[in-house]
Order: C-alpha cells, then sequence, then structure tokens
C-alpha cells in the first residue's frame, strides 16, 4: 500500500537525474537554507566502511541504551519501509513528521538539483537536531569523503569498519583508492576506531590520519577481540572482557563487536554496557533466524 510519504519521496527522486552524484555542495547549500541543523547534532560517532557498518552501529546503540542514554540513529539502505532510516531518540520516525520534514528540505530546496540521499539525509539532521538526545550514530551512504553524511564539523569518535572493494564506478579501482575514500571522514582531533584492514587499505588510512591528525584506536595495535571456549574475549589498555558471543548471528559478528566495544571504551562505557552491546543489539533480516510464517512452515513440512 502507497502510503502518503512513499509520494512525497518518489516526488523527490525526481530532483537530480542520477541517484549517486558525490559531492558535497547541493547537501551544505540545502542545510545552509534550513539553518545549519548538521552543526545542532549530539555527539556524533560517524561510521564508514565497506562490511559491517549497520552491526557496528546496532551494537553500539544497544550499548548507549543500556546506559539510559538517548540515541538517534541515520542507516541506510532500508528493506521495507523508508522509515527504518531514521530512528529519532530510540524510536522509529512516524508519518506524519516524515512527512513534514521531507516538505520542509523540498520547500528550502526550491526545486534545485538535488539527490534523493542528500534531502532525505537533511530531514534526518533536522529530526535529529529539533529532539534532545545525548548521542547520534551516522552510517555513511556510499564512500566517505564526497558522502552526504561527511558534514560533521567534528565527530566525537569516528570508525571505519573493513574495507573491501566496492562501488568501484565511484569510489576508484583498487583499494588505496577506495580507502582513500572512506578515510575522508576523518576529522583532525576526532579519534578513529579502526577495523581490521587488508594491508593497501591499512596504509591509506594510516596516512590519510596522520595527515589529519586524526588519533587512530586500531585493531591489533590498541584492541583485539577473538572467541574462545563459547565466549567473547575483548581485550585494550583499560583491561580484559569476558562476554557472551553476539546475540547477532555469524563468525564475522565477532569482528563488528571488537569496533563496537572499542567505541564504547572510548566513550566511557562500563562492562555492563559493553555486555548489553552484545548481547542486545538488533539488526533484523541480516543473518536472523526465522521463527514463524510460512516460509518457515513449508520448510517444516518438506523434509
Amino acid at each position: 500500500m502507497t502510503t502518503a510519504s512513499d509520494r512525497v519521496l518518489e516526488r523527490l527522486t525526481a530532483l537530480h537525474p542520477k541517484s549517486i552524484d558525490l559531492t558535497l555542495d547541493r547537501v551544505l547549500r540545502l542545510l545552509a537554507a534550513l539553518g545549519h541543523p548538521e552543526r545542532r547534532l549530539p555527539q556524533v560517532v560517524h561510521v564508514a566502511g565497506t562490511n559491517g557498518k549497520g552491526s557496528t552501529i546496532a551494537m553500539i546503540r544497544a550499548g548507549l541504551e543500556a546506559r539510559g542514554e538517548r540515541v538517534h540513529v541515520y542507516t541506510s539502505p532500508h528493506l521495507a519501509r523508508f522509515h527504518e532510516r531514521i530512528r529519532v531518540a530510540g524510536e522509529l520516525i512516524d508519518e506524519d513528521r516524515l512527512i513534514a520534514l521531507l516538505e520542509r528540505c523540498e520547500a528550502a530546496n526550491g526545486g534545485a538539483p538535488i539527490t534523493f540521499f542528500e534531502i532525505t539525509t537533511a530531514a534526518a539532521f533536522l529530526a535529529f537536531a529539533e529532539t534532545p538526545a545525548a548521542w547520534c550514530l551516522l552510517e555513511v551512504g556510499l564512500g566517505g569523503r564526497l558522502d552526504a553524511t561527511n558534514v560533521i564539523p567534528r565527530p566525537r569518535l569516528s570508525i571505519i569498519t573493513p574495507v573491501s572493494i566496492d562501488h568501484q564506478q565511484y569510489l576508484g579501482e583498487t583499494l588505496g583508492e577506495i580507502a582513500f575514500e572512506k578515510a575522508g571522514i576523518l576529522k583532525r582531533g576526532a579519534p578513529c576506531v579502526l577495523g581490521p584492514q587488508p594491508g593497501p587499505a591499512w596504509d591509506v588510512i594510516v596516512d590519510q590520519a596522520a595527515a589529519v591528525g586524526a588519533p587512530l584506536i586500531a585493531e591489533g595495535q590498541d584492541w583485539q577481540v577473538w572467541e574462545e571456549h563459547g565466549r567473547l574475549a575483548f581485550q585494550d589498555g583499560r583491561g580484559l572482557l569476558d562476554l557472551p558471543r553476539p546475540a547477532l548471528i555469524g563468525a564475522h559478528q565477532a569482528t563488528n563487536a571488537g569496533a563496537a566495544l572499542a567505541a564504547l571504551r572510548e566513550l566511557g562505557a562500563d562492562e555492563a554496557a559493553c555486555e548489553a552491546a552484545v548481547t542486545r543489539a538488533e539488526w533484523p533480516a541480516r543473518m536472523q533466524r526465522l521463527r514463524r510464517g510460512p516460509r518457515l512452515s513449508l520448510l517444516s513440512t518438506a523434509g
């Protein structure tokens, strides 16, 4: 069923002939017309990378909320409804507010060319700037350096999850070129949790961090994570954590949990919050076990 917000979103897709056109000029123009909501966000954790961004954010959110803190979250793409992209103080944005924000952005844009992701990112920033919260978790849409989310003056923390070959037509042909684009989120004085990286990506990110003056909290140097005897072990300069295995399914989630735990420790989380991060995180439809529904019923009768 088509909703009122679906009709507004469809209208916004016609504002630019390309769905992806990496530059910051258009989104900066719109944000200025809206009164710069990106400057009024709570403390930002900005996450780039190729793999594990959504899971890492889900764990950080679970850990921060376990401390009783209100958290905004912006992720993409969505699976079923656009509303999944914008979580305001713990709750998915409601239909009426989404429509109002999108229409404000549409009016401020005045029909000028702007991509769908740029104008909807501006809407998310408006929602976050106008609702009190302690934290704002932002997932990069594509790349990093020229992504519409990369207008934050200085995040509290950046994270770069494992980088691999992706979107070569936009980010570059080689792993080093792609890593350079991801490293574009690094800001002077803002620490960055760095997940495990292949050699060429590691070299580029380390060089960029040094160039801009962003301290690294790097896997293998400042923290490490591993599974042992059915548990998750995490070690950093603050000590050893012995935790349950992540609730999110898949061997790769140990790596994502490591980045999330390193981030939470940098943000001052205690052991209880770290345990909540790995045990309470939810990331629907990504390696999620089916428990009911017609497909499950069919499988149960097929054998």
